[in-house]
């Protein structure tokens, strides 16, 4: 083994015998292009409500819970997909969040909620780990299309008016925290103080 790690390391330490220097850095330029580029292409595909549907796991379960609710379908048509609620619009955020879905891949390989029953077995613990994401980073992706400069509070309801202006305008608290399960369905909060 590791005369076979000298031999190669002896061939890329060694000058290129057929090639020049410029031919190897115009080829390691194009190489880095067409890298990038199916780097990118292949983001921007993982980050389709397709590609987040198409195992059954997500399909089966939150996304039939999305349909009936007003980030599906409303009077205006415009609709909040996977992406928009669970990655970050920013590209460095984006990365970042794709790194940890990786384990949410192991666990779909790995059948931790391939069934019905298992998810909701799991429901609460999977909610408490977004809903803490979304706590730490000021609920960024609620407000990449909700954004508090521009709302109309003598269009919404005195009480949510009154909370947003105590809550938003203090920072006192974030999206998340008043607006769990707008989209999903709440898991079992038998037990959490303030839940009834």
């Amino acid at each position: 083994m590791w005369s076979l790690a000298k031999v190669y390391w002896d061939v890329l330490r060694r000058p290129s015998v057929h090639f020049s220097l410029g031919f190897l850095t115009f080829g390691g330029f194009i190489g880095g292009i067409i890298f990038w580029g199916a780097f990118n292409t292949a983001l921007e595909i993982t980050n389709t409500e397709t590609f987040c549907v198409s195992c059954h796991e997500m399909y089966d379960n939150v996304f039939q819970e999305l349909k009936p609710t007003i980030h599906y379908t409303n009077r205006s048509g415009v609709r909040a997909t996977c992406p928009d609620c669970h990655v970050p619009h920013e590209w460095t955020n984006k990365i970042a969040r794709k790194m940890q879905a990786s384990k949410e891949v192991w666990g779909m390989i790995f059948g931790t909620i391939n069934t019905r029953e298992k998810f909701l077995v799991m429901r609460r613990e999977l909610a408490e780990r977004e809903w803490t994401r979304l706590k730490a980073n000021n609920s960024l992706e609620c407000r990449n299309c909700h954004e508090f400069d521009y709302m109309d509070f003598t269009r919404q309801s005195p009480r949510a008016a009154s909370a947003h202006e105590e809550f938003l305008v203090s920072g006192e608290k974030t999206c998340i925290d008043c607006h769990k399960g707008i989209a999903h369905e709440l898991p079992d909060m038998t037990g959490v103080p303030g839940w009834q």
